[in-house]
């Protein structure tokens, strides 16, 4: 029977998968069922918990297409390292670069019982350790490290993949060009207010160069910032439209008050 498969944010049935005791027609029915879903669905495989159940099976398709049972899977070894792109129907539409083992040794039971093993190496190796994580309440998203974590999480709530960027962040680099501006101004700002109560005219002088000095230093971080921050927002195709009138309007207003500042100063500082 074709199940409904869990999908996020639904939450994994539990939070360890249940190793089967007894082989007999309620396993024998869940297997059949993961086989229905997995077909249905045109997969590669999946988790028991995937459909809601609790027990450690999972079922994969093999390089040729055959549809493998592994009942109580265990990892017992591994070697080399593979990054990789995977999806996962737990994220639809969604997909993440992830670092998995590139071979691998699995030891499980059949629908008899009998003790097995199987090597696996490529995408079914991939496949499998996949899998396996669902039966540990895991993802793919645990493999991952926390910045990268919190960047996919961000994606998940603009409901973008991962791979098109098709979301808007609120956290750019061209802040920090933004930041170091405001910084430049404010001391300007700061030192212009200074200079309303000095007298004596050599100072006010070396006052106005610093000004004048800063000022051109902050209009050519405001250049770089302009045409940076247009090429960072071409990599979320979403800020093309919604950030263009941010870039141009933080732009504008760091010149207008570099103007006022600058021209105060000519007024009152430059002697």
């Amino acid at each position: 029977m074709v199940k409904d498969i869990v999908k996020y944010p639904t939450p994994l049935s539990v939070e360890y998968a249940t190793d089967v005791r007894v082989f007999n027609d309620e396993l024998f029915s869940l297997i059949d069922d993961l086989k229905d879903t997995i077909t249905q669905n045109n997969l590669d495989g999946l988790s028991a918990f995937q459909i809601g159940s609790y027990y450690n099976v999972i079922v994969v398709k093999n390089d040729d297409g055959e549809l493998l049972e592994l009942i109580n899977p265990r990892l017992i070894a591994h070697s080399g390292t593979v990054t990789t792109e995977e999806s996962t129907a737990y994220y639809p539409d969604h997909s993440a670069t992830i670092k998995r083992h590139e071979n691998i040794s699995v030891v499980y039971q059949d629908r008899n019982g009998k003790d097995c093993s199987i090597k696996a190496s490529g995408s079914l190796a991939i496949l499998i350790q996949r899998k396996i994580d669902y039966t540990f309440g895991a993802t793919f998203i645990h493999k991952m490290s926390k910045e990268e974590r919190a960047n996919f999480e961000k994606r998940l709530e603009f409901g973008a993949d991962i791979g098109s960027a098709d979301y808007c962040p609120t956290n750019f680099k061209r802040d920090k060009i933004v930041l170091a501006m405001n910084i430049l101004t404010g001391a300007m700002a700061a030192g212009f207010l200074v200079s309303l109560f000095i007298d004596n005219i050599t100072l006010l002088q070396n006052i106005w160069q610093g000004l004048f000095y800063t000022s051109a230093v902050v209009v050519a971080l405001d250049v770089i910032y302009f045409f940076y921050a247009q090429y960072e927002g071409k990599k979320y195709v979403s800020c093309n439209s919604c950030q263009i009138g941010n870039i141009i309007g933080t732009a504008a207003i760091v010149l207008f008050k570099l103007a006022v500042i600058m021209l105060l100063a000519y007024f009152f500082v430059y002697q």
